[in-house]
C-alpha cells in the first residue's frame, strides 16, 4: 500500500513538472509579428514578448525604430534591436528584430519607422504599425 502511494505521488510530481515545463516554453512566451501583420491586431498576455521581425539593411544607414512613444504601462521595449544578415557578404541585407514585453493589460498602437535617424524632416522609407491588446 505504501509503495502504491509513493508511486502515485512520484507520478503526480512528474506530470506536474512536465506541465509546468511545457506551459512556460519560450514558444508560448513569444508572439511573432512580421510585415504581413502590419495593420492587424495582436493579442498578448501579460508577460509575453512580442518579437517583430522586419527586413532591413543597417549598412545603408536605415534602421527600424519606434516612431511614437510607447505606452510603457502596456508595452516596453526589451533590449536593443538586433540585426541578422542573410549572408556573410559585406553590406548584405537581412532582418532587424525588435522585442517588446507586455507588462500590463491595455491597448495601444505600436508604430515603427524605417529611416535614417539623423535625417530630420525627411519622410521614412517605410512605416509599420499594429494594434496591441494586452490581457
Amino acid at each position: 500500500m505504501r509503495t502504491n502511494r509513493f508511486s502515485v505521488i512520484a507520478l503526480f510530481t512528474l506530470l506536474l513538472a512536465l506541465t509546468v515545463a511545457t506551459g512556460c516554453s519560450p514558444q508560448q512566451q513569444e508572439v511573432k509579428a512580421t510585415i504581413d501583420d502590419g495593420g492587424r491586431e495582436m493579442q498578448l498576455k501579460k508577460g509575453q514578448t512580442l518579437v517583430v521581425t522586419l527586413e532591413g539593411n543597417p549598412t545603408t544607414g536605415y534602421s527600424w525604430e519606434v516612431a511614437e512613444p510607447l505606452d510603457e504601462q502596456v508595452l516596453q521595449q526589451a533590449g536593443e534591436p538586433e540585426f541578422k544578415a542573410e549572408s556573410d557578404l559585406v553590406g548584405a541585407g537581412g532582418v532587424q528584430i525588435l522585442r517588446f514585453e507586455a507588462v500590463n493589460a491595455g491597448q495601444m498602437t505600436l508604430k515603427l519607422v524605417y529611416h535614417r535617424p539623423w535625417e530630420k524632416d525627411v519622410e521614412p522609407l517605410e512605416t509599420y504599425s499594429i494594434q496591441i491588446v494586452v490581457r
